[in-house]
């Protein structure tokens, strides 16, 4: 056939003849077609598409409509592409082509026992899915095609598809033109179309969506990221639901099942085949039961894992990749593969930080994506019949974004959408323009109103603030490659696992402090207490907050262990092999009473920060079943992820003996000392830590010094009160007395120290002084690294 080729006839270096798409598939077909299961097809090629154009005589139509266009006049936009797609559709295909066409659908029919076939038909531009041009969704998809007439009248409406108002604008804007014209008018001939057919996977049946090979956030590449979603993948795509998420740690994949990730989306609506005339598919509301369960179980997520490392091994570059599952034979699916284009090309020399300074009201909050600020009126467009209204430095406010609205999206100063997570079209676009956004804000178009000066904050962590005003903010870039060597190890204090991939970035020995507090306050919410014994609860309030923070779980304490051993894991896997030390749970009781469910099991103290936490929880018969909790999740997190470099610290301890009964409890539940390489530290920061400092050296593996707590217990002063508050000093010549005999001790003794506590982070002369002691490591907070690297570098020399 001249126009016809077979996937198993194409590999890599046929984009030119069949587009990126089709190219990939064939590559994928020939190659690990033994190790993967992908879908067989076939190619309209590049030629089919000239042959049809020059045949039917409309290339100079095209030509003239193209010549002197202005992308970012949306209305004249909008009525020349209207114009080229009529004179396609209103032409007809050459019969030898069309012939073509039906004989290798015949042939695909056959080959799957099928009388009438059902396929995919979608574009594959010619120099779609290049390392640093992602014209994925420029053009269309048609699904649940069947029968000759609906395939030809598919191909041509995929042809067509070349000249969307997004499609024109995207090349222009990546200096493309298109077979048959170009933005200037000329005939640069850069892109032409070729159509592929796909046979469908029944996933209308079962489940589909993408998985990347790389964070979409922060370019971390040792992760795959995979979203899911029941129905047809059309929706996670585009990004018109709320998936569910799952992160698997490369490195360890072959060994142990590191899945660090695990999040329930909404998944409120799926795409289903459609029976009728005109209707190939349909949206429908997705059962509240199947809302409340994942699409993928572990095993289902570490074969498509398995198949996005071989992907990604071939093409040796991060991969953007489709996949889906067939509801009738059960099996897992690859559709579609192509390069990664925006984390992959990130320069990760440089540290850009931006720090917001004063700011307004909070209007709105939803997930940030990037970490950048952003400046403007508020714009609310509701549907693309608004987009002519759009002006350049607006913050575009909508229910959610497609490929329709890339014309705006390109000019707005940030982007704010109702639905939608970290993968959906606004965050993948408003990634690869470089600009903040804010998806899944909920209640986003209700909330703000067309003409409201404001600013969208995308530099405060994982969760995005529209504020009212003009916010006041700095960006700072830092060169890393020109930071200094330091003797002393500078580690990082973590609270949020969401931060740690991005945070991995930072020069860093490690994690000195990955808290628990903040997993439990954030992920869990919940008392352990109340899960163990959740069917002994009569409040009908704390049964409906536990049921829908645990909808998809009969057995409510797995739980907790799952999501404190997913937060620590990613954690860990952010920094690995680098030691990650996390500190067991130190809420005081007032604490543990705000959880859900904790008031039945907290009792009232006086003074919460001298009482009942820490290590005196551990062994006390009161929380021993809680406790029991956290060592199932630290014991999941290294021996069935794998990241044996997570090391354990005990808080507050305040005897040697309380310190002998957490490790004896510790290692009924399977954390041994010593065992698969398991250190123990203890916090110092308690006298008592200091004073017998030399027997806690005998039954720990080191000391991080809490210097909060120390300073708070060494002079005397309640931390919390404003009254004291000018005698609350670091520096103090006592403090820094108890901290240098520390020192000294545990380096007799061959026992590492670190600090853990905010001083060194705030005070970097403080953080001098400790490098004159020779500590072994600082745990500072993110922000403050880069500075006293420089200092502790200084005071070293």
């Amino acid at each position: 056939m001249k126009y016809i080729k077979f996937f198993n006839e194409l590999s890599i270096s046929d984009v030119p003849l069949v587009g990126g798409k089709n190219a990939s598939l064939g590559e994928m077909v020939r190659k690990l077609g033994k190790k993967i299961n992908i879908p067989d097809g076939f190619a309209v090629t590049a030629g089919g598409y000239k042959y049809f154009l020059e045949k039917t005589g409309i290339e100079d139509k095209i030509d003239r409509q193209l010549l002197g266009l202005d992308t970012r006049n949306m209305k004249e936009l909008a009525q020349r592409g209207s114009a080229i797609r009529g004179t396609i559709m209103s032409a007809g295909l050459p019969f030898d082509l069309k012939s073509e066409i039906v004989a290798a659908y015949k042939k695909l029919s056959k080959k799957y026992r099928a009388s009438v076939l059902d396929v995919a038909v979608r574009s594959s531009a010619t120099a779609e899915d290049l390392p640093d041009a992602s014209f994925a969704g420029q053009q269309e998809s048609f699904l649940n095609i069947t029968g000759e007439k609906d395939l030809l009248s598919a191909v041509k409406k995929c042809m067509a598809s070349l000249y969307t108002n997004r499609a024109i604008s995207y090349r222009v804007d990546k200096g493309f033109s298109a077979q048959g014209g170009s933005a200037s008018g000329g005939k640069h001939h850069d892109i032409a179309l070729s159509v592929c057919v796909q046979k469908m996977v029944r996933s209308d049946l079962a489940s589909a969506g993408v998985m990347f090979t790389i964070d979409t956030e922060s370019g971390f590449k040792d992760v795959i990221l995979i979203n899911g979603s029941w129905g047809l993948g059309e929706l996670v795509v585009k990004g018109k639901i709320s998936p569910d998420e799952y992160y698997v740690y490369k490195p360890l994949m072959k060994k142990y099942k590191p899945i660090v990730g695990r999040t329930l989306g909404t998944k409120k609506f799926q795409m289903k085949y459609a029976r009728g005339k005109g209707n190939t598919t349909k949206i429908v509301s997705v059962p509240q039961k199947d809302q409340a369960r994942h699409v993928l179980d572990d095993k289902e997520i570490m074969q498509l894992a398995k198949w996005g490392m071989i992907i990604e091994e071939h093409y040796k570059r991060p991969m953007d990749i489709e996949w889906a599952q067939d509801g009738r034979d059960g099996k897992l699916y690859i559709v579609q593969a192509r390069p990664e284009t925006v984390q992959a090309i990130k320069d990760l020399h440089v540290l850009e930080e931006h720090h917001i300074k004063q700011k307004g009201e909070v209007l709105i909050k939803g997930q940030a994506v990037g970490s950048k600020i952003g400046i403007g009126k508020i714009r609310v467009i509701k549907s693309v019949a608004g987009l002519h209204e759009f002006k350049k430095g607006e913050i575009l406010v909508t229910e959610m974004t497609d490929p329709d609205w890339e014309p705006i999206m390109k000019i707005a100063s940030g982007i704010v959408t109702n639905a939608g997570g970290r993968t959906c079209h606004a965050a993948i676009v408003s990634r690869e323009l470089g600009i903040p956004a804010i998806v899944g804000t909920k209640t986003g178009t209700k909330e703000v109103k067309t003409g409201t000066l404001a600013t969208v904050s995308c530099a405060e962590g994982e969760i995005g603030y529209v504020y009212r005003g003009k916010a006041s903010f700095t960006v700072q870039k830092h060169d890393l490659r020109k930071l200094p060597k330091t003797r002393t190890n500078i580690m990082m204090n973590l609270a949020s696992p969401e931060k740690a991939f991005n945070h991995s970035f930072i020069p860093n020995k490690g994690v000195g402090l990955a808290r628990e507090e903040f997993i439990i306050n954030t992920f869990i919410q919940i008392h352990p207490l109340a899960l163990i014994n959740y069917k002994d609860i009569k409040d009908k309030e704390v049964r409906e907050k536990i049921n829908d923070l645990t909808v998809d779980y009969k057995d409510k304490a797995q739980f907790f262990i799952d999501k404190l051993a997913e937060g620590v894991g990613r954690i860990g896997a952010a920094f690995y092999p680098k030691d990650v030390i996390v500190r067991l749970s130190d809420f005081k009781t007032n604490e543990y009473a705000n959880l859900i469910g904790g008031k039945e099991y907290e009792p009232k103290e006086d003074n919460p920060m001298l009482g009942w936490r820490g290590a005196s929880r551990y062994y006390d018969e009161k929380y021993l079943q809680a406790f029991a909790l956290e060592c199932k999740a630290m014991k999941k997190v290294r021996e069935e992820m794998g990241l044996v470099n997570v090391k354990i610290m005990i808080p507050f301890c305040r005897t040697v003996e309380e310190g002998k009964q957490v490790l004896s409890v510790m290692a009924k539940h399977g954390l041994r000392r010593g065992v698969n390489g398991l250190e123990v530290y203890v916090m110092a920061e308690i006298p008592s830590n200091i004073i017998l400092a030399e027997e806690f050296a005998k039954i720990f593996d080191g000391f991080s010094i809490g210097s909060n707590d120390l300073t708070q217990l060494v002079l005397g002063v309640d931390r919390d009160s404003e009254l004291v508050a000018h005698i609350y000093d670091e520096n103090n010549e006592a403090v820094k007395r108890q901290i240098s005999h520390l020192i000294q001790v545990a380096h007799k003794h061959k026992r590492k120290v670190g600090i853990c506590g905010q001083a060194p982070s705030d005070y970097p002369e403080f953080a001098a002084w400790l490098a004159t002691q020779k500590i072994d490591s600082m745990s500072l907070t993110p922000d403050s690294i880069v500075k006293v690297i420089k200092r502790v570098a200084k005071a070293e020399k």
